[in-house]
């Protein structure tokens, strides 16, 4: 096992703990270009990786009363058809159409970061920029039904968490607050139940469609890294100003995307 395992982890958990939605998006290249695994076993890795951080990363929330657990389980739910066909999916496309696939994702969640930044620098100095989240839907996307709303956005999140092996944190805080009203530190907290919902499901589609073999204890370590990473992380929050951690992860984004395309891209022409 490769002595990086704990770094990488540590790392990428503190960005989960320090920066909530989008922290976990730099799993899958982590374990693709430093620990050297074949494209699927990473997406697959990532979601038991991802799983458990949140699963952890959990109970803090709910000792705060900050998890509603009936409707957390409802959503990820409601987002199983979309877990499922992302798994479906991912083991359909080639290795590096989803690598090429990952690199925009990570491109248009760094945009989105950036943004927020950036708007809330410009606003008054009082608002707090932790509590808007990365993704902002316009009013227009809530004129529909409300169930509808519902079951359309936790399908997409769970499609985005079977198909690349993320969180959906950055989509799913956002949905949670317009789809369902709940105030922010509540979305945050019920977000981990579903992102543990959707991965476990993810998961369990990959392993029994797939069979794809894992390397058991590197996700060990991995995860254990993370966890830790994650419970420093979120008392970075309160030491350094939100805004420079947003900004900093970003470019961090930009960068692992600009380098996952360039080796990613030419393969398939």
């Amino acid at each position: 096992m490769s002595p990086l395992v704990i770094p990488l982890g540590l790392v990428i958990g503190l960005a989960l703990g320090a920066l909530g939605g989008g922290g976990s998006i730099l799993t899958v290249p982590a374990l693709v270009y430093v620990l050297g695994q074949e494209p699927r076993a990473a997406t697959t890795s990532s979601l038991l990786i991802v799983g458990v951080t949140s699963l952890i990363a959990l109970l803090p929330h709910a000792r705060a009363h900050r998890v509603r657990v009936g409707q957390g389980l409802m959503f990820g739910a409601l987002g199983t058809g979309g877990s499922l066909l992302g798994s479906l999916l991912a083991s359909r496309v080639a290795p590096q159409v989803l690598l090429s696939a990952f690199a925009g994702l990570m491109l248009v969640v760094a945009t989105l970061m950036l943004r927020r930044s950036f708007r809330r620098s410009a606003g008054p100095e009082t608002a707090d920029p932790t509590s808007e989240p990365i993704l902002t839907l316009h009013p227009l996307t809530c004129a529909c039904p409300r169930l509808a709303k519902v079951v359309v956005t936790a399908t997409a999140v769970g499609l985005l968490t079977g198909f690349f092996g993320v969180g959906g944190g950055f989509v799913l805080v956002p949905a949670l607050v317009l789809a369902l009203s709940f105030p922010m530190p509540v979305a945050v907290g019920t977000s981990l139940l579903v992102i543990s919902v959707n991965s476990a499901t993810a998961l369990t589609a990959r392993i029994t469609t797939v069979g794809t073999d894992l390397d058991w204890p590197l996700i060990a370590a991995f995860t254990a890294a993370a966890v830790v990473g994650s419970l420093v992380g979120g008392r970075l929050t309160s030491r350094l100003h939100p805004t420079i951690l947003t900004r900093a992860f970003a470019v961090l984004l930009v960068g692992v995307a600009l380098y996952t395309a360039a080796r990613a891209l030419p393969t398939l022409f």
